[in-house]
């Protein structure tokens, strides 16, 4: 298979991703991107995407193994599973090659978190007293709210604000919907940047988006990110900082405060427990560090 047939079998897979689970932007272009190192690597083997063999996929698989980490090599196969199952659903291919195929056992992942105090040093890094710093305070004070995907934040319109109820609409992965308090102080600093701040980025420009920049559109991902580790740099903030580790943040805190699992599962938009049971060790640690200072005999 040339590489435009193996181009085109992909992109036909990825449109059936999109209409029957709705799966995003950058979720997509995953896929696409581990289904086409595959196809590269089984044209050095004069195989094909659905013509390939178990053994084929093996030494693809052997061939990665020491460049990446578990947690990617993982990624690509489950991406290469989905694929051959499409595949043999369709009635492209007879029999699904990589159904025997096992990755590494990835070792334990903890979630890097901030502590409460450079969540406080962090939010008090912008300069309110600008638009793009009124902006960007509100940005940080609902994501740590509310516990949002830095996609959830950007892509929120403002049909999806409730300031009135205090809370926001968000539409997460899979286009599932979900209602998400966002508390008084949150709630405070969006309305001061929608009366204060957002005309002024405007400049009388129209837009549907909550947070927009001074083009009048919609902040990016990368935009946001970069401006996180100024933020961080200016708070003096030395642990690694990404947007996701402010959602980290949400939910070590409300589970250090006594939040139940399955509440910081709703909030966070995980469809299985277990998703959110990496967080557990939050609560353990907490009760062994309370344990050792507390007892008369640690």
């Amino acid at each position: 298979m040339s590489a435009a047939p193996a181009e085109r079998i992909i992109d036909a897979f990825c449109d059936v991703l999109w209409l029957e689970d709705g799966l995003a932007k950058h979720s997509l272009s995953a896929y696409r991107r581990d289904l086409l190192l595959l196809a590269s690597g089984l044209a050095k083997r004069d195989s094909a995407l659905l013509s390939a063999s178990p053994s084929d996929l093996l030494a693809c698989l052997g061939g990665q193994q020491a460049a990446v980490k578990p947690s990617t090599l993982n990624r690509r196969i489950c991406s290469w599973r989905r694929f051959y199952r499409w595949a043999v659903r369709e009635g492209r291919i007879g029999h699904d090659p990589s159904a025997d195929l096992k990755g590494p056992k990835p070792g334990a992942r903890f979630p890097r978190s901030l502590s409460e105090a450079q969540v406080e040093a962090l939010l008090a890094a912008p300069d309110v007293h600008t638009p793009q710093g009124l902006r960007d305070r509100a940005m940080i004070e609902v994501m740590y709210a509310a516990g949002l995907r830095v996609s959830e934040l950007i892509g929120l319109g403002m049909v999806a604000l409730s300031l009135s109820q205090g809370c926001v609409r968000v539409l997460g992965k899979g286009a599932k919907e979900r209602v998400v308090p966002l508390g008084q102080e949150a709630v405070r600093w969006v309305e001061r940047y929608l009366r204060d701040a957002r005309p002024a980025l405007l400049a009388g420009q129209m837009s549907e988006a909550v947070f927009v920049s001074r083009l009048g559109a919609a902040l990016s991902r990368q935009l946001f990110w970069r401006n996180l580790k100024h933020y961080a740099l200016k708070a003096d903030i030395r642990a690694p900082i990404s947007p996701h580790g402010l959602r980290h943040a949400f939910a070590t805190h409300l589970l250090n405060h006594g939040a139940d699992l399955r509440v910081v599962q709703l909030l966070l938009g995980h469809a299985d427990i277990s998703t959110t049971q990496v967080y557990t060790h939050v609560a353990r640690e907490r009760l062994k560090a309370l344990h050792a200072q507390h007892h008369p005999r640690p």
